[in-house]
């Protein structure tokens, strides 16, 4: 009965395959397979009775389970069969993200493990393969208590509660298999300016020599750049005259194909500059005022996976249609379909670490190890305008503590050293050391009287930066003249009449039982920001409710508890003068 059962559920969840786009958009081959949709699964290896969809977590209404109690340990499993085209070629297993530990079989034999919730990981199953139908096997296991795991807003605890919400256990972003050649390209960083200059280099897997090319495509017709592959790698670099550049207002993108030998890879990239000049943020050399809202990337019915392509899309476009320029992405690595369409539609996005709350060796190798992971997977998008590896000392606690100042100080140079071209913060909203390129602060302040009071003289000869709940500066520390962004403020609640939200429901600064005096007291903090002509920039917290937190502009089911134009008439307030 048990299998009759499991089949019917296979049978119902295969009818449509949840996620079916390419999960990388920015490296893509022809020759690929969503291993999305049903699996066997179970919380023992012994009994993988139930069905899971497939990239929904556990915890998920979509994954077709919803269990939201502790469970340390969790199986999968399912069959695939590779198509025969891909015969002579390699086959690779993808898994976009797995939290917390991954360790994976195909047809019972060990192909490897995964360390790190976030980021990525893949095999090379070829050699474990059979003709016809094989099976994949994967133990996913996460402590739910684990303070010192890159767990971000995952709770701790058995219920949501505060600012922390329901855990991600196992698989939560797709899974798929590629082919490739025998000599294939396994990555590429993507370098390109505002002068039109970029910089292609790739890793190559089973090639000592040979020829690496990309083939852009302008108006003029093909550009063609060449490197030659030495110990695995390869560079080309060309420059192209008068590019369009990419920007909020124009995001323009090119097209390139990757060659190496009989590997095809397709990609894009834009042409684009992010500094700090005068005490500005410029993009393409031209000051920028960043207007930026608190994304936690949360679904009611999928949690930390976007439940569909059009829910990305959505979200960024109504972001956009209220004024602001760009999301902070908080405490969560999103998955890359996001940050797709953050290039296509013209959108800033701020990157951040998802944090650990404990601070020992352990955690300063597995934290520097995932970060590192991260910046790597997301080193081509044009979108991203700095990197966030810390909020709030949040793995952190003791700020006098050396080890853990010399831990922050290390993010920002290992930052640096990896990804030049970009801001970084070090420690977003206070305590922040001498190593940042902008100073980022958090005040949830009730009244916009009260931030003029507090910030007028910011950005003034010889001004420091207020104390806020926190210091601002860590022990030791003086600010070191970077730009100021009001980086977390607002926290204004209102329930819509009709909307269902726990018991607990709350908001940083109270919750307003009318539309009317929730919109005045939020155009009150956009019109004190305004006259704070030392701000670069701000971001409002947030863009939906989330569980038990109602500061959202929209519901957490995405229904809109403000008039768009309002809020994009006070966005306009914000400039530079």
């Amino acid at each position: 009965m048990r299998l009759v059962l499991f089949l019917a559920a296979v049978v119902a969840l295969a009818a449509e395959i949840p996620r079916p786009e390419h999960p990388r958009p920015q490296f893509v081959r022809p020759t690929w397979q969503s291993l999305n949709g049903p699996w066997r699964f179970g919380y023992e290896e012994a009994k993988l009775d139930r069905t899971i969809s497939v990239p929904f977590a556990v915890e998920s209404k979509m994954s077709g389970i919803g269990d939201t109690a502790f469970h340390p340990v969790v199986w999968y499993r399912r069959s695939f069969t590779v198509p025969a085209a891909w015969r002579g070629k390699r086959t690779l297993l993808h898994f976009g993200a797995v939290d917390y530990r991954a360790r994976v079989w195909v047809n019972g034999q060990m192909t490897g493990e995964h360390e790190g919730g976030n980021t990525p990981f893949t095999f090379d199953i070829t050699t474990l393969l059979k003709p016809g139908e094989n099976i994949v096997t994967v133990r996913a296991e996460d402590p739910p208590t684990d303070r010192s795991i890159p767990r971000g807003k995952q709770y701790w605890q058995p219920q949501s509660r505060s600012i922390f919400y329901t855990r991600t256990t196992g698989i939560w972003q797709p899974v798929w298999l590629e082919a490739v050649p025998q000599n294939y390209i396994e990555r590429v960083r993507i370098t390109a300016s505002a002068d039109g200059s970029v910089r292609f280099e790739a890793k190559v897997i089973g090639a000592d020599d040979g020829d690496f090319f990309a083939h852009i495509s302008t108006d003029a017709g093909t550009l063609e750049a060449c490197g030659v592959v030495h110990h695995g790698r390869a560079t080309a670099t060309v420059r192209l005259q008068n590019p369009r550049l990419w920007s909020p207002d124009s995001p323009n993108l090119y097209d390139v194909r990757f060659r190496l030998g009989d590997d095809r890879v397709t990609s894009y990239f834009g042409f684009r500059t992010v500094a700090v000049e005068n005490g500005r943020v410029t993009l393409n050399g031209k000051p920028i005022y960043l207007k930026m809202v608190l994304d936690q990337g949360y679904w009611p019915e999928s949690t930390l996976t976007p439940p569909t392509d059009a829910a990305i899309q959505y979200d960024i476009r109504m972001t956009k249609e209220m004024g602001f320029n760009g999301a902070r992405k908080h405490q969560k690595l999103e998955d890359p379909r996001f940050l797709y369409w953050a290039d296509k539609m013209g959108f800033l996005v701020s990157s951040e670490m998802a944090n650990a709350f404990e601070f020992h060796e352990d955690y300063v190798s597995r934290f520097t190890r995932e970060w590192m992971e991260t910046v790597e997977r997301d080193y081509s998008h044009p979108s991203i305008i700095m990197w966030v590896p810390v909020n709030e000392s949040w793995g952190m606690p003791n700020a006098r503590d050396s080890r853990q100042q010399q831990h922050l100080r290390a993010l920002y140079a290992l930052t640096r050293a990896l990804d030049a071209t970009r801001l970084v913060i070090d420690n977003d909203g206070w305590e922040h050391t001498d190593s940042t390129d902008l100073f980022a602060i958090h005040d949830y302040a009730r009244t916009g009287e009260m931030l003029v009071e507090k910030y007028a003289a910011i950005g003034l000869p010889g001004a420091g930066v207020p104390r806020n709940a926190r210091a601002v500066v860590a022990p030791g520390f003086a600010y070191n003249g970077t730009p100021v962004i009001l980086s977390e403020f607002g926290g204004i609640a209102y329930i819509p009449p009709g909307t269902q939200v726990p018991a607990e429901s709350w908001g940083y600064s109270g919750v307003e039982k009318t539309p009317e005096a929730a919109l005045s007291r939020i155009r009150g903090l956009w019109e004190a920001i305004a006259k704070t002509p030392g701000f670069v920039g701000i971001c409002y917290t947030q863009l939906t409710d989330v569980e038990q937190e109602v500061n959202g502009l929209m519901t957490y089911d995405r229904k809109m508890k403000f008039d768009a134009k309002a809020l994009r008439d006070m966005n306009a307030l914000l400039t530079f003068k």
